[in-house]
């Protein structure tokens, strides 16, 4: 049975170009929502009541930047068109997936190998790789809500999320170990506050789950 067509939105703005920083505003969060260029102050999305909603603020951000908008619904594409369309949008979120399995695999996964390697197991090393994991999975949610053509590397990136998740429990495990050994835990099973140890010369970090950054240069 033939796939149902899709629908479609185009918008088309214009945003005086001083300040930039209104320009440069509204490019990141009409990227952030999802957003696929065709040139230049012209975008497009599939149509759909979450879209609508996302869209409000940025309209809005525009006619207070003293720019202006037109919203125009594709109510009908001929299938080649439809299919140029969703390829777009499936490439575009299968590099934003292509990037979580990146920082899953060389800077998460190296980070614990290097303080494993370290011994580093204190509880400050352990709260901070815990929050780079919970950054990267607050990623993965939002390009997966927009996923909405089934990219074809969301499993992967999936299976890296579940591998971090796996090392994290392991290292924290290592910390409470070691912790405990050096009679670190409170009565309550707790860690104490300490001054962070020292950390030595860390791998640098050459992709963070930041803020979407990443997702907003796709």
């Amino acid at each position: 049975m033939a796939a149902s067509p899709q629908r479609f939105v185009v918008l088309v703005y214009r945003v005086p170009p001083k300040p930039a920083a209104n320009r440069v505003y509204v490019w990141r969060m009409l990227k952030k929502v999802g957003a696929v260029y065709l040139q230049q102050a012209v975008c497009v999305f599939p149509q759909n009541a979450r879209i609508a909603r996302d869209l409000q603020p940025i309209l809005r951000r525009i006619e207070e930047s003293s720019g202006e908008y037109h919203l125009l619904p594709l109510r009908r594409l001929p299938a080649e068109e439809e299919a140029k369309l969703v390829a777009q949008f499936t490439e575009q979120t299968a590099r934003h997936y292509a990037e979580i399995i990146e920082d899953c695999e060389v800077n998460f996964t190296k980070e614990i190998e290097f303080e494993t390697f370290r011994r580093n197991f204190t509880y400050e090393e352990a709260e901070e790789i815990r929050s780079e994991y919970e950054k990267v999975c607050a990623w993965f949610e939002r390009v997966r809500e927009r996923d909405w053509f089934g990219a074809p590397n969301r499993q992967e990136a999936q299976a890296w999320l579940d591998r971090c998740s796996a090392m994290l429990e392991e290292f924290e495990a290592r910390v409470y170990q070691a912790q405990a050994l050096t009679g670190e835990l409170t009565a309550e099973g707790s860690v104490p506050s300490a001054p962070p140890a020292g950390r030595g010369s860390r791998p640098v970090r050459t992709r963070r789950a930041t803020a979407g950054v990443r997702e907003s240069a796709g």
